[in-house]
Parts: structure tokens; C-alpha cells; sequence
């Protein structure tokens, strides 16, 4: 079994494997679809609470993008637990909002996302941050 590094492609041939974290079953379908076509393995959750979960027991996540407002925990809470996490810190989290607050997004990306994306999410915005991020 290969160790954990936090970027995928290092020295693997299986894909990038991307932990979508949204509460709405259609921006769930929609992220999981646009990731899939660009050849990416995709586990969805519907909550930060599963996705920690999820975290714990599985250690091969490349990147962990989410949306921004979800009951229970927000995507800026998961954020801040991941970056906290010694074990999960590497990793490179993405957040999603359909609102463009520039507070919010200076605040996530202050506290270590990678990126802040605005929904609708494109495809050509997942290509554009996956070749960055996922290099």
C-alpha cells in the first residue's frame, strides 16, 4: 500500500482521488460528474461532519473540495479542522459558494484553501485548478 503524501501522481498510476463535500444532492451530482469525466476517482458526502469521518479512515484523498454554507459544520469549519489536522493539513482543500462575498473568500483563503470557486462550478474550472493544484 502506497504512504499518504497528500498530492496524488507521485509514483501511482491510479487517479487522484477527490473527496466532494456539498449538502445539495444536484451540486453533489454535478461537481461528482465534472470530476469523473476528468478521469478522477470521487467519493461525495453530503456533510464537513462525514467528510471528517470519511478523512479519518481513508488516507489517500488528494483534494477535498467543498461547498461553502452546509448545516452542521460550513466548508470554512472543515477547512480550519483539516489545516489543524497534522495528518490532513496536506491536503489541498477547494472551496465552493454560489455567493461572491470577497470577505468570505479572502477568509478561506487566509486559513489555507487552494482556491474558492463560484458555483456554477465548469468544467473548464476544474481542469484550470486540477492541473494546478494536482500537479
Amino acid at each position: 500500500m502506497a504512504s499518504f503524501k497528500g498530492l496524488a501522481g507521485e509514483g501511482s498510476a491510479a487517479p487522484p482521488h477527490v473527496l466532494a463535500v456539498d449538502d445539495s444532492s444536484v451540486d453533489r451530482a454535478v461537481i461528482s460528474g465534472i470530476l469523473r469525466s476528468s478521469k478522477f476517482r470521487v467519493t461525495a458526502v453530503d456533510s464537513g461532519k462525514r467528510a471528517l469521518e470519511l478523512l479519518r479512515s481513508e488516507a489517500n484523498v488528494s483534494m477535498i473540495i467543498t461547498d461553502y454554507w452546509m448545516p452542521e459544520m460550513t466548508g470554512y469549519e472543515l477547512l480550519k479542522k483539516v489545516k489543524e489536522s497534522s495528518k490532513l493539513r496536506g491536503i489541498p482543500v477547494v472551496i465552493m459558494s454560489s455567493e461572491n462575498v470577497p470577505t468570505r473568500i479572502s477568509r478561506c483563503l487566509e486559513e489555507g484553501a487552494e482556491d474558492f470557486l463560484l458555483k456554477p462550478v465548469q468544467p473548464s474550472d476544474v481542469s484550470r485548478l486540477c492541473s494546478r493544484v494536482l500537479r
